[in-house]
């Protein structure tokens, strides 16, 4: 399952609306065949492993319940594997989209198919956070990146800022953009600094997403010059519009201070992700714009660390909203 898990990462970023599952079919412990949800999400990742390989009494392991509905672009996936006639089928999750939930597992079994499931459920939530988000929630799953001195600055009073962080840490935060399908940026950043947000490590170069302006007023977003060369841009009212956003799962917000805190003040930040580099700047441009805390306390319990890393001499945390 840890290989199914690492294979939906793949996909991560690229399939909306369906999810980034991964699958692994063995035979007597060894892996004859693999496959994952291709850009577009087709085709799924259970039809990818099994495209020419016989699966008859092998283990299939894959990290979402095989879907059961019907589609115009393929045949479900559950009907697939009662054709292939595995042994067993593993299951790390299980979908919650009504079509299926449930249904997937009930005709494997029905065709005599042994269904193990709960097979490191939570990391399965992990990987496709962007499909569960939006089954239960309604909208994309939120990465909040920030990038600080340890005490807290994102630059000088002047503005400056590059580069807080060393080429690692910077390397990584082109990994994240690569696994999201949209990166969202304050107005006053697309004006001050005219980014890209592009992905610039070799070979990831088309898993560039697609770009959006914060912005309250439509009108201040046409005013602003984007460069020529910059791709088209979507403008978001406020954050609780991403939830009309379509074919978007994974959205990182990037900048600046006003932005971010105005997903925070919105609840609408699921995923902290923090680069902080060991310099201290003193008088600087905080990381977080006034969010409405009313008093202290209500800080506490709010977030739980789920990753730590260094990157060069930065030291990367991830966590996840309580």
């Amino acid at each position: 399952m840890a290989a199914a898990l690492a294979l939906s990462w793949r996909g991560r970023g690229r399939t909306a609306p369906n999810p980034n599952v991964g699958c692994i079919i063995a035979r007597d412990g060894q892996i004859v065949s693999r496959g994952w949800t291709r850009p577009g999400g087709r085709p799924h990742a259970e039809a990818d492993a099994l495209d020419g390989v016989d699966a008859r009494g092998a283990d299939i392991y894959t990290t979402l319940e095989p879907c059961a509905h019907k589609s115009e672009r393929g045949p479900a996936c559950a009907d697939l594997l009662v054709k292939a006639a595995p042994a067993r089928v593993i299951i790390a999750a299980q979908d919650p989209d009504t079509r299926t939930n449930g249904a997937g597992t009930a005709r494997l079994r029905d065709a005599g198919i042994t269904v193990t499931e709960g097979v490191r459920t939570e990391e399965a939530h992990r990987a496709m956070a962007g499909f569960f988000t939006r089954q239960a929630k309604g909208r994309p799953h939120v990465t909040l990146k920030l990038a600080t001195s340890l005490d807290g600055q994102v630059a000088l009073p002047d503005g400056s800022s590059q580069w807080i962080t060393g080429p690692e840490a910077r390397a990584h935060a082109h990994v994240e953009r690569a696994l999201s399908d949209m990166v969202v940026v304050g107005r006053g950043t697309v004006a001050a600094d005219q980014p890209q947000l592009d992905v610039r490590l070799t070979g990831l170069e088309p898993r560039t997403p697609g770009r959006a302006v914060l912005s309250s007023e439509y009108s201040n977003f046409a005013q602003l010059q984007l460069k020529a060369d910059n791709p088209v841009w979507q403008h978001l009212e406020s954050p609780e519009a991403i939830a009309d956003l379509e074919n978007v799962d994974y959205l990182l917000v990037e900048g600046g201070a006003g932005a971010a805190a105005a997903f925070v003040a919105a609840d609408l930040v699921d995923r902290l992700l923090l680069y902080r580099a060991p310099i201290l700047v003193g008088t600087g441009l905080s990381a977080l714009g006034d969010f409405g805390l009313a008093q202290l306390d209500d800080a506490h319990g709010q977030w739980r660390l789920v990753e730590t890393r260094m990157l060069g001499v930065d030291r990367m945390e991830v966590y996840e909203k309580a």
